[in-house]
């Protein structure tokens, strides 16, 4: 276990990230994105002052740095694309100050090579028995636990806490860590909220890990900790540091965005009867309904780079050294590119979106998160006839700038 005098006071780190974020107090910021996107495909500034929100230091950078946000769907496909000109090594001095040296924060051909190692735990095989041996009986036993009642909060009972249990199996560590574990997880990304609690958090997880991954060296097991511990591509393994640094990455990138993504698209359908209607009778269109989901609430809406020289972006002039904020959010709602683009609508012509990234720093876990979502929904329209938004709910809507999720999702079914 991970415990310490610091972990088991009132603080609650969940509600701090929360508030960092923009929960409860930016409601629905497309609108604003739109109004900029439609004067310039790139922002000159900081969108987190145009929200009012205190300004998270994703990439520290000195007072006279220049910050720029793409907002276009082209402009943020230039920059994810362009590596060399658009840097991830900014985040070794902010994320990785407590998650190490992650892919996060590697460019090419150092990126290439490490991405190569990790995704040998990630192959379709291992897919393929992740999604009968943990996520299917994981969602099973959370709509077992209100099945019988006839209502719930999908986000408390089953959005919020499958996809962390789901990671924490895929990694073979013991149910009674969870909490803790997730905790130390939501501390570590908010850095920028109380930075003594991100470094503690850090160093405690890496503890954690290194038990785990002792472990693991001596004996393996058929689990994520060993693949990476045992994990060889052209001569090459994975130092100790490095697996720590990945799994300090896995829990926040892996179990909060798919908590997020899969309520956004519950939140879409629930929202939208005749759609969700269709989908329940056709699942053939349940690819598509996941695809339009994180096109119109993506979980994650921006991700930060790093001008390593002077560049045009749709015809804004970015100078060396300048922060450039990725709003893929926004990009997702282009007009340009989506008729209609604010409309939830698992019936548009389906196009790549960006939810996801794209080019070198695609999501790493983006079939896993697919899976997972797929799941969910399948279950829980097998298990919940009738399945509806509850009437007697009041103004549930989702909220956040930088993460997004809906707080709650109250239902009935029959």
């Amino acid at each position: 276990m991970m415990e310490d005098e610091a972990s088991t006071t009132e603080y609650d780190p969940f509600a701090a990230f929360d508030h960092s974020i923009g929960v409860g107090h930016v409601r629905d910021p497309h609108a604003t994105l739109a109004a900029l996107r439609a004067e310039t495909p790139v922002y000159a500034g900081r969108i987190d002052r145009v929200f009012g929100l205190p300004e998270m230091p994703i990439i520290m950078s000195s007072p006279d740095t220049k910050h720029f946000c793409a907002l276009s769907y082209d402009a943020v496909s230039q920059v994810l694309l362009d590596g060399a000109t658009f840097s991830s090594k900014g985040y070794a001095t902010s994320m990785g100050l407590v998650m190490g040296h992650s892919i996060l924060e590697m460019d090419e051909p150092e990126h290439r090579a490490y991405r190569g190692l990790i995704q040998q735990a990630f192959t379709l095989k291992a897919m393929e028995k992740w999604e009968r041996d943990i996520v299917a009986p994981v969602v099973h036993a959370c709509i077992d636990a209100f099945a019988s009642r006839g209502r719930a909060d999908l986000v408390r009972e089953l959005t919020f806490p499958f996809p962390l249990q789901v990671i924490a199996a895929m990694l073979g560590l013991p149910e009674e860590d969870l909490p803790e574990f997730h905790r130390r997880a939501v501390e570590l990304i908010s850095i920028a909220v109380n930075i003594e609690r991100g470094f503690a958090a850090s160093q405690a997880l890496r503890d954690y890990f290194a038990v785990q991954l002792a472990a693991r060296r001596r004996d393996p097991r058929d689990d994520v900790i060993s693949v990476l511990a045992h994990a060889e591509l052209e001569g090459q393994r994975l130092e100790d540091e490095e697996i720590f640094a990945f799994l300090r990455l896995l829990l926040p990138a892996g179990a909060e965005t798919t908590y997020r993504s899969s309520s956004n698209l519950l939140f879409g359908l629930l929202s939208n009867p005749e759609q969700l209607d269709a989908l329940r009778r056709d699942r053939s269109l349940m690819k598509q309904a996941i695809e339009e989901g994180l096109r119109w609430e993506p979980p994650l809406t921006s991700i930060v780079r790093t001008a390593t020289r002077d560049a045009d972006v749709c015809g804004v002039s970015i100078p060396a050294g300048s922060v450039v904020g990725i709003a893929m959010g926004c990009a997702n709602r282009d007009p340009a590119r989506w008729p209609n683009p604010d409309a939830f609508d698992i019936f548009r012509e389906q196009k790549p979106h960006v939810a996801f990234a794209t080019g070198p720093h695609t999501c790493l876990g983006i079939h896993l998160a697919r899976m997972e979502t797929r799941v969910a929904l399948d279950t829980l329209f097998d298990r919940l006839p009738g399945l509806r938004l509850d009437p007697a709910a009041e103004d549930v809507h989702i909220t956040g700038l930088t993460f997004r999720a809906p707080r709650s999702l109250p239902v009935v079914f029959d």
